[in-house]
């Protein structure tokens, strides 16, 4: 039975998620990867609402409990499933369909060993994880002195309770509680409550079930939005796989408990909709986009910058022309401002701003390209920007390539004017930071790839054709 509510306990904000997102009608094109795409988006978007549903439950004075977050929440997927169904927006036959592909895709030769090889490494490794979350108990620091103190509180008491900070808690705050972060947001830790909720007692191993969803649903939202790009099926495949297997996220989730897979999945999905939108124009991409970028700060406090960043993107996408040398202009500006602020060494989102420039380069270096953190990934970036430098400041690329600068400079503000420039050094936060910009590159590098592939296969028969007449 404990493996049955677990199961349901994922379930519910899946299919919650799912069902706002058809109900939505979104992915609206009929491509290929619509229904991995809506079921890749769907858990985090679940995720997030079903913990907004714990905030107003605690906030209404109702305790949390099986009854009181899941017959709501389930029933409210239902419903949203229904209309979908009923307005063409959701069906069992495109479902159906899409796992025949994933079982029996209709490639040829060596790419169909190829695809069920992949799948199959997939589902092992998926598998070898889970068994790591079922066999360890909660392991990693910060995830026991900073954000399962709050699940386990909550948990116990069937509500939010504040955390306060060790002066207000020495002082005798009433219904005050401490840990070594007060101020990190609520999300994570109720979707540990939630998931110990659904199992019916306290166990801090089975309630990090919710990272290995989390990636599960990354790599299938990352080849459903290159499917939708018109990205061949093998190399979409690869490209999720590249990214599932990034051995620091596969950390994040073995020995789960931080928020900063949570944090990149989340930012990197709202990125991949903002895309959608900056080419297709489409309002349910702005709304998909507009609300994940509102629930950055809800995952890390760091959120907040991290969804302004996808503002220069937007300035781009409206003024083609002029966005550019606006956004540069809008960087320097702030990098001004940046080293003003600085000057009075103030603490944001818990960095202490300073005017040192001191960063810790030899340790990024070896942290980005010579530990085994990030597999090919930084090298694969370098070489494709260099290669694809001109492509990727075309138009239907520059508002995302402008995002994913504004995330570069600000990891580069973090570790090169702020206290993180020290902590660098353990090898750990640099590696923690860049995680919520890996999704992102993982989607623009194979983006690139495939428009620097496609032009030249398209180039080659032009020249060739090139002396042939027309006049037919």
């Amino acid at each position: 039975m404990e493996a049955v509510a677990m199961a349901l306990s994922l379930a519910l904000p899946w299919a919650l998620g799912i069902a706002v997102l058809a109900a939505l009608g979104w992915p609206g094109e009929p491509r290929g990867g619509a229904i991995a795409m809506r079921a890749g988006f769907g858990y985090v978007v679940g995720m997030i609402l079903l913990t907004l549903w714990m905030r107003a439950l605690s906030a209404a004075g109702i305790g949390f409990g099986r009854a009181s977050i899941g017959l709501p929440l389930f029933a409210a997927a239902m419903l949203l499933s229904a209309w979908a169904m009923r307005n063409a927006r959701l069906s069992m036959a495109d479902f159906r369909n899409a796992v025949i592909a994933l079982v029996r895709p209709s490639l040829k030769g060596w790419q169909r060993v190829a695809w069920i090889a992949v799948i199959v490494w997939l589902v092992v490794h998926f598998a070898l994880m889970s068994a790591e979350i079922v066999w360890r108990p909660l392991y990693p620091w910060d995830a026991w002195v900073q954000w399962a103190t709050k699940a386990r509180v909550w948990y116990e008491l069937g509500h939010i309770a504040p955390f306060v900070h060790a002066d207000q808690w020495l002082a005798g705050t009433a219904n005050g509680y401490f840990d070594a972060s007060p101020d990190y947001p609520a999300t994570m830790p109720l979707m540990q409550v939630w998931t110990c909720v659904a199992l019916g007692r306290w166990d801090d191993s089975a309630m990090n079930w919710p990272w290995l969803a989390i990636l599960i649903s990354l790599t299938f939202a990352m080849y459903g939005a290159f499917r939708a790009e018109g990205i061949a099926p093998l190399t979409s495949l690869f490209g999720a796989y590249f990214l599932a297997t990034l051995p620091l996220v596969d950390v994040h989730v073995a020995l789960a408990g931080y928020a900063d897979l949570p944090m990149g999945a989340v930012y990197g999905l709202a990125a991949v909709a903002f895309y959608r939108w900056s080419v297709h124009r489409d309002n349910r991409d702005a709304i998909v986009a507009l609300f994940l970028a509102l629930a950055c700060p809800l995952i890390k406090n760091p959120g907040w910058i991290w969804a302004l960043t996808i503002v220069p993107g937007v300035i781009v996408a409206l003024l083609p022309r002029r966005g550019l040398r606006v956004v540069v202009a809008g960087f320097a500006v702030a990098l001004l401002g940046v080293l003003a602020i600085a000057r009075a060494q103030p603490t944001l989102l818990g960095y202490h701003l300073k005017l040192d420039f001191a960063p810790a380069w030899a340790q990024l270096v070896k942290s980005y390209y010579l530990m085994g953190n990030w597999n090919l990934l930084w090298y694969a970036v370098i070489v494709l920007m260099v290669l694809g430098w001109r492509r990727l400041w075309q138009p239907s690329l520059a508002p995302l390539a402008v995002v994913v600068a504004a995330g570069l400079l600000f990891l580069t503000v973090v570790f090169s004017f702020t206290t993180a420039a020290a902590w660098i050094a353990d090898l750990t936060t640099a590696n923690r930071a860049s995680m919520h910009l890996a999704p992102l590159l993982v989607f623009v590098s194979i983006l690139l790839w495939h428009r620097m592939t496609r032009d030249s296969v398209e180039t080659a028969p032009a020249a060739d054709s090139a002396p042939v007449s027309t006049s037919m």
